[in-house]
């Protein structure tokens, strides 16, 4: 598989079509690739284009998405109040601060996993659905935990974020299978889950030196469409302290991956950056360019 091809037209066109919400699972199998920061540059992503857009945290007693969302001040209910019925979607959505399409539905912190169930998952994406959202985006735990499970049961599309490792790698295969087998339109026998692979700290030098497997080891493995590279960069970290999605940082390589991911995922075709290394000039080289 060429390392440059891009997703063909997603089911965002069917969305616009049919006007039903499209929900679209982000997910890895292990921690730390950059789930989470995704999910919020992804739904804001989304957001700016003008789609009503809800993302969901269901990582239970670890909450992390309304940080990064730079809304943890303002939880009242969590995604578990709904499911139990202590509070309504209304009084548990926060409407995100920098994008008025944009609204967070947070995990709680205080809860145990098993306080999901499937019933009160379907419930909560039936809520959004009757409230217009054109996408759900679900933010998954690592690995296949309930809380992973069943942000996966009911997706329509998915996001599978690995890095350039073999670890990350061979458990996103997993993660695939999963897909493929115990999500709802794997059970019902309906057309397939879209998969997309997204990869994230991606360090063409790194690649060069052989330190990370490239784009094609990657596709080598898991032959699934790739939607997007996000380069290896501090920004990231810099960006979740300060409460803002990745995709905000204006003038940044970060941001800009980030925009072409929704920019396929809506349909268009959009080159791919940020992939290839280029060896610095003398002059570079001779002051200590890095």
């Amino acid at each position: 598989m060429n390392q440059h091809d891009l997703p063909e037209s997603t089911a965002a066109v069917e969305q616009a079509a049919d006007k039903v919400a499209r929900i679209v699972v982000i997910t890895s199998g292990k921690g730390g690739v950059g789930k989470t920061t995704t999910a919020a540059s992804f739904a804001a992503g989304l957001a700016l284009r003008g789609h009503k857009t809800a993302v969901i945290d269901f990582d239970v007693g670890l909450r992390n998405l309304d940080l990064i969302m730079g809304c943890e001040r303002r939880v009242v209910y969590d995604l578990v109040n709904v499911i139990h019925g202590e509070a309504t979607l209304n009084q548990a959505l926060i409407r995100d601060k920098n994008c008025n399409n944009l609204y967070i539905l947070p995990a709680s912190q205080t809860r145990d996993k098993d306080a999901l169930t499937q019933e009160g998952v379907e419930k909560v994406l039936d809520g959004l659905k009757e409230m217009d959202f054109a996408y759900i985006i679900c933010d998954s735990p690592a690995g296949i935990e309930t809380g992973a499970l069943l942000a996966m049961h009911y997706a329509d599309e998915a996001l599978v974020v690995t890095n350039p490792e073999v670890s990350s790698v061979r458990d996103s295969d997993r993660i695939l299978g999963i897909l493929a087998s115990k999500t709802k339109r794997a059970i019902d026998a309906a057309e397939p889950i879209r998969e997309h692979l997204l990869i994230t700290r991606y360090n063409p030098k790194r690649v060069a030196d052989g330190e990370m497997l490239s784009l094609d080891d990657i596709q080598e493995i898991l032959r699934i469409r790739l939607i997007g590279v996000i380069p290896e960069s501090e920004s990231v970290l810099q960006a979740s302290n300060q409460g803002l999605p990745a995709v905000h940082l204006d003038a940044s390589d970060v941001a800009d991956a980030y925009k072409d991911v929704i920019a396929r995922f809506l349909g268009e075709d959009t080159p791919l950056r940020f992939t290839d290394y280029q060896k610095p000039g003398l002059i570079k080289r001779l002051f200590g360019a890095k």
